[in-house]
């Protein structure tokens, strides 16, 4: 996906400076309350980490073997991007015998990568 921006399309900016200073006072203390979810989407952001945490929404658990042979990656890859997911809170894990599953640790991530895959497929039936 590539994104051009136009320099000369002057549309993007306001001509002067200004701003309401009610809807600035009111505005400002509620945009902090986004301060750390940057982590989910930093941890997101790689190709490798997404296509685990998509692979978990299509199956419920998955063990570190079934990650690796999914997403084309040794087990050693697989398991340290797990291990990233889980310290992000955004994966959990169970040892079954010799086996580590791992799951999506809640539907709130899910749904988060559910919506960011409909967004960019509808990106793509746009152009």
């Amino acid at each position: 996906m590539s994104i051009k921006l136009n320099v000369e399309d002057d549309n993007q900016a306001c001509d002067i400076y200004c701003y309401d200073e009610n809807v600035v006072n009111e505005g400002k203390p509620k945009v902090k309350q986004v301060d750390g979810v940057e982590k989910i989407f930093k941890a997101l952001a790689d190709p490798t980490r997404l296509k685990i945490a998509y692979a978990l929404t299509i199956e419920k658990e998955l063990c570190v073997c079934d990650v690796a042979h999914i997403i084309g990656s040794t087990s050693a890859t697989a398991s340290h991007h797990l291990r990233f997911l889980k310290k992000m809170d955004l994966a959990k894990n169970q040892r079954k015998g010799k086996q580590v599953f791992y799951s999506l640790k809640d539907d709130h991530v899910r749904q988060l990568i559910y919506i960011a895959m409909i967004h960019a497929h509808e990106e793509e039936e746009d152009v």
